[in-house]
């Protein structure tokens, strides 16, 4: 039986355990007691250890065949010491045949609100985004020196129906004015889950994927389109200026960047078919 190791087991990682039971042996490193004890009940094997603490992670070397990679880097600098310790464990045993790691879209930084695929080059604006271009290039050198199939799927704002920005609606934040809006990008975690198995498989070496549904609106559209799915007022439009003095410093980096990403390369390369094209479709879903 196939064995498939994930790093990072919340949400995401529990809907793709779903969809690979009695098809794999699932392992998942854990750190506290109580999630190892959620994930024994969602039929997966615990393994005890901590990305932080490198001595912690010598029960993965050798235990699996293929490897999810879903753990965030620290919230802090621009590397991902986390990334790199879990790849020095890995290079302890025998190795995995390929790893599937989720990224992010803000790697891309602000695009003006062009169309963007895979080829163009990353220009991170923030500490986090540069956080991720440091993961993707450790993950890749590795895959290339150690000849494991690496794939990398660049994923937007994840939602779902318990994953909405419910409460900053109901406080009624400000959106921008349609003139001075973002354009944002969507994939519902359930077809985020299976993209991943799918790029597990299917997925080519060395290979950028960006990981987005068909969806193409701003990000005011996209609270109008939450209100009206909770049945709460719209959000008010004001000027950026207004809108940043009401928001967090973390939304006000979003604020400043435009794009929107292609999802050929999933649909050509890798045959993927979207449960929810549009966030439309997600929010309709019950």
């Amino acid at each position: 039986m196939l064995r498939i190791l994930i790093i990072g087991c919340g949400d995401v990682g529990l809907r793709i355990a779903k969809h690979l039971q009695g098809r794999a042996r699932l392992y998942a490193l854990s750190r506290s007691p109580d999630g190892r004890a959620a994930l024994r009940a969602a039929g997966i094997t615990p393994i005890a250890g901590d990305l932080d603490d490198r001595r912690s992670l010598k029960r993965i070397a050798g235990l699996a065949d293929w490897v999810l990679h879903l753990a965030p880097p620290p919230g802090e600098g621009t590397s991902d010491p986390r990334t790199a310790r879990l790849l020095a464990a890995l290079g302890r045993g025998s190795l995995p045949r390929a790893l599937t790691y989720i990224s992010t879209t803000g790697v891309y930084g602000d695009c003006a609100g062009d169309f963007v695929a895979e080829t163009r080059p990353v220009r991170p604006r923030n500490a986090r985004a540069k956080r991720r271009v440091a993961a993707e290039r450790a993950l890749r050198a590795w895959g290339l020196g150690h000849g494991v199939r690496v794939s990398i799927l660049r994923a937007p704002g994840i939602y779902a129906a318990d994953r909405l920005p419910a409460e900053r609606v109901r406080q009624g934040l400000p959106a921008l004015l349609p003139g001075e809006d973002i354009y944002t990008n969507h994939i519902h975690a359930e077809d985020l889950a299976r993209l991943c198995v799918v790029a597990l498989f299917r997925g080519r070496t060395n290979r950028l994927y960006n990981a987005v549904d068909d969806s193409d609106h701003k990000m005011g559209d996209w609270f109008d389109r939450v209100a009206d799915h909770l049945g709460l007022p719209r959000p008010p439009r004001l000027p950026r200026a207004e809108v940043e003095a009401a928001v967090t410093p973390a939304m006000r980096s979003f604020l400043a960047e435009s794009r929107r990403l292609s999802n050929r390369r999933i649909k050509e390369e890798l045959r993927f078919l979207l449960r929810y094209p549009t966030v439309g479709d997600g929010l309709s879903h019950r």
